[in-house]
């Protein structure tokens, strides 16, 4: 099964909305485009998973936004584990992005909807933080590999 990225959010205020867009240049030095949150570092750009998503949305039965756990990247055909931290998250034809972690669930996700923080603690289902490798333009529909 094809891995794609299905969609790219960004916040330009700390607990400020996340603001979905068409296309981002992600860089070294800023992370996603306009990102307040997207200096260097081992949590520069969070990636998600559509189906893990699922998973978490199923077992507190709501069917919430992408937007609500406030990644900035949605990925489907692919569920994160342990074993990907270190490995290389390639989109599009340039940009790739070191996975160095788990992101955690936190009482954000709690005040967003009751139960979620707990539907997102299992098998990864929050997601990846990641560093950027390369720089690169991306856009939904993108090709993605991870290796």
């Amino acid at each position: 099964m094809a891995i794609t990225l299905e969609a790219i959010a960004y916040k330009t205020a700390k607990r400020g909305v996340m603001k979905p867009t068409f296309c981002a240049n992600v860089t070294v030095e800023r992370g996603v485009e306009n990102d307040i949150f997207g200096r260097p570092g081992k949590r520069q750009v969070t990636v998600m998973s559509q189906q893990q998503w699922q998973l978490a949305c199923e077992q507190i039965n709501v069917d919430l936004d992408w937007l609500t756990r406030r990644a900035n990247l949605l990925i489907s055909g692919y569920q994160f584990n342990a074993k990907d931290v270190g490995k290389i998250i390639s989109i599009g034809t340039d940009l790739q992005l070191q996975i160095t972690g788990e992101t955690d669930p936190c009482k954000k996700m709690e005040i967003a909807h009751p139960g979620l923080e707990q539907a997102l603690l299992p098998d990864w289902r929050g997601g990846v933080t990641c560093r950027v490798i390369q720089a690169g333009l991306i856009q939904p529909d993108d090709q993605v590999t991870i290796a």
